[in-house]
This record gives C-alpha cells, sequence and structure tokens, in this order.
C-alpha cells in the first residue's frame, strides 16, 4: 500500500534537493493553507531519504484514502501524473478526491485558466509528459457527489464513485493518518 507524507521544512527539502544526484525527482506539493507544509509521495519520499536520515513526517495517510477518477474517456495515458503526485497535489490544497476532466461530455478538450493554487480545477501532468491533464478537485463528498452526478448522471459509474468516497471531508481523512 502506497502512502502519503506531510512534512514540514522548506530549508531542510531543499537541501537534500541539493544533494541528489542529476535526474533525481522530489515531486513535493506546499500546503496552499499552511505554511512550511508540504506533501510528497512515497517515491518522493524515498529519494529525500536516500541524502541520510529518514525525513520526520507529521502525519502519513494511506494514498488510497484519496479518490482519483478517470472516467469513461481517458486518452494520453502516457502523460498522465504518478498517482501519488496527483493524490499529493490533491492533499495540498486540503481536498480529499480528483475527478479527471481533460475532456467534456461529447469528448471536446477542456480548457480552463486557474486563478490560483486553491481553484478546484487545475493542470497537471507527468513530468517531461508532452500532453496535458485538466483535473477537477473535491473537498467534501457532498462536493463530489453533485458535481458527479451533474457531469456524469445520477445513475452513473461516477455518481456511485463519489458516493463512495471513504470521508467527508479534509478534516476526517486527516484523523484516518498516523502521527509516526
Amino acid at each position: 500500500m502506497s502512502r502519503l507524507y506531510l512534512l514540514e521544512g522548506a530549508q531542510e527539502i531543499a537541501r537534500r534537493r541539493s544533494l541528489l544526484p542529476p535526474g533525481s525527482v522530489v515531486e513535493a506539493w506546499p500546503d496552499v493553507y499552511v505554511p512550511g507544509l508540504f506533501w510528497v509521495g512515497e517515491e518522493s519520499k524515498r529519494v529525500l531519504d536516500s541524502t541520510g536520515e529518514p525525513f520526520p513526517a507529521q502525519l502519513v495517510l494511506a494514498a488510497d484514502d484519496v479518490g482519483v477518477y478517470y472516467g469513461p474517456h481517458l486518452r494520453d495515458i502516457e502523460s498522465l501524473p504518478p498517482e501519488d503526485s496527483l493524490r499529493s497535489r490533491v492533499l495540498s490544497a486540503h481536498g480529499i478526491a480528483v475527478v479527471w476532466v481533460t475532456l467534456d461530455r461529447s469528448g471536446q478538450r477542456t480548457s480552463h485558466e486557474p486563478q490560483g493554487p486553491s481553484d478546484p480545477v487545475f493542470h497537471l501532468r507527468r513530468r517531461g509528459g508532452g500532453v496535458g491533464h485538466v483535473w477537477r478537485l473535491f473537498e467534501t463528498r457532498t462536493d463530489a457527489v453533485a458535481w458527479m452526478r451533474e457531469a456524469f448522471g445520477a445513475a452513473s459509474e461516477g455518481a456511485e464513485w463519489a458516493e463512495s468516497l471513504p470521508v467527508e471531508d479534509f478534516d476526517a481523512l486527516l484523523k484516518r493518518g498516523e502521527a509516526p
């Protein structure tokens, strides 16, 4: 089971990044609401830890607790971001789930200009990936259910996915985590 980590310390993350060999990637997403905190996936944490003592985590969450839904029209799979990075990005904005919205109902590319890091719609792709992807973040299960019913239909797989999210909101998600 993959894990997601809440880390504290921008300077220490920067210091450790400087020690890594060229080409090493650490995807650390700054918490939008709490300065100095960062969300990382298991691979990024492993890379940071390779520089010495394990980087102390403030909280550890099961990655599967952050829902991801791709929908029926998924394409350009080779440029999708790694799921741990996507899930860490969702946590950085205090979300609980995300849906791929690169294409609309009619199969046309979605366009959106995010207004800032707390915008629920954002762009993310694999590092070096050619095609960008658009995502819609959900802060609550209620928001996810309403949006998914509107976008996919009340009796859709997407609506069922939203209804089955394991937590109602970000605070409930944090309570599922483990303090190391």
